[in-house]
């Protein structure tokens, strides 16, 4: 009997240490298929309510364009079915609004596959959401309701985006349309698709001119392979180059049992590599020797510290 239970345990045990690494690997999918998962979900149910409603009309192959008080154009809404209600708003389906300046150039274009509008002229977009800049840069978000009124696209649900490089998570958005910038409210999530994280608040994101950039004012926490980062005030994120700079005091912990203190660290992850550097004074602890420098380079790949410029250790 003793034997018995000792090979249920050694196969639990088996079947952790398989486990484990396969979420690791597929963390990122599982993130993103919640969110499709989510989405589906609602018009799934959305779709069965009003199976039990009849709808006063039904409009295949709908288009409307839309002027304000003053005939100024303010946008075209297609979409593939129009369907109303009798005690509930429009309904459509695949759904695009193409928005213009005041020149009656074409400006924004907005995609999804499901779209409500309400008498006031606000419309939700609901599910799987792609919004193209006028510059031609495309942004896709997953949420379960994204709001469009005169110009201006919020939410306060749990939004994905969709980015070149990174999938972030956050509680809500605002988006500028004119500076095309966004900002990503509450506690945001980047995921990197190279396995590293960072956590922060409230990220702001710029393709003005075509940069791109992210930053934060708040407290943020960067994780990569073996290293752990904490700073104090913020981070700048250029995805161009690939570099970020945490600000304010920094502090690097791994699996070593070593740290390492300085401030406004960068991290460079161009051409595959992390490589942390510093020009500030920083300080380099172990069981064995405490240094301090006023420079700092770092390949956490490769494990290669070079501490210069006024360099002072202390061994125990």
């Amino acid at each position: 009997m003793g034997l018995f239970q000792n090979k249920k345990i050694q196969s639990f045990i088996i079947f952790i240490i398989v486990l484990i690494p396969v979420l690791w690997i597929f963390q990122d999918n599982f993130v993103t298929s919640s969110f499709f998962n989510k989405s589906a979900s609602e018009v799934e149910t959305y779709k069965a309510q009003n199976k039990e409603s009849p709808y006063l009309e039904k409009i295949d192959n709908f288009n409307i364009t839309e002027y304000s008080n003053n005939q100024v154009l303010l946008h075209k809404i297609e979409a593939d079915a129009y369907i109303s209600y009798k005690n509930s708003p429009t309904q459509l389906e695949n759904l695009n609004i193409t928005t213009f300046d005041e020149f009656k150039k074409e400006g924004f274009k907005l995609k999804s596959n499901r779209g409500v509008i309400f008498e006031s002229g606000i419309i939700h977009l609901i599910g799987e959401v792609e919004i193209k800049s006028i510059s031609g840069i495309s942004h896709e978000f997953i949420t379960d309701q994204l709001v469009y009124d005169d110009g201006q696209i919020n939410s306060d649900q749990d939004i994905l985006y969709l980015g070149e490089e990174a999938n972030i998570t956050a509680q809500g958005m605002d988006m500028n349309m004119d500076s095309e910038t966004i900002n990503l409210n509450g506690n945001v999530e980047i995921i990197q698709d190279n396995g590293a994280t960072l956590n922060s608040i409230n990220l702001f994101i710029s393709h003005s001119l075509g940069e791109k950039k992210y930053s934060s004012k708040g407290k943020t926490e960067y994780r990569s392979n073996e290293n752990i980062v904490h700073t104090d005030k913020g981070v700048d994120i250029n995805m161009n180059t690939k570099q970020t700079k945490l600000l304010g005091d920094v502090t690097v912990t791994n699996s070593f049992d070593s740290s390492l203190t300085s401030y406004n660290l960068l991290i460079d992850q161009s051409n595959g590599g992390e490589i942390f550097k510093s020009t500030s004074p920083t300080r380099f602890q172990s069981k064995t020797v405490d240094i301090k420098a006023n420079t700092m380079h770092y390949d956490a790949i490769n494990k290669k510290l070079k501490l210069m410029d006024e360099v002072l250790a202390t061994y125990e």
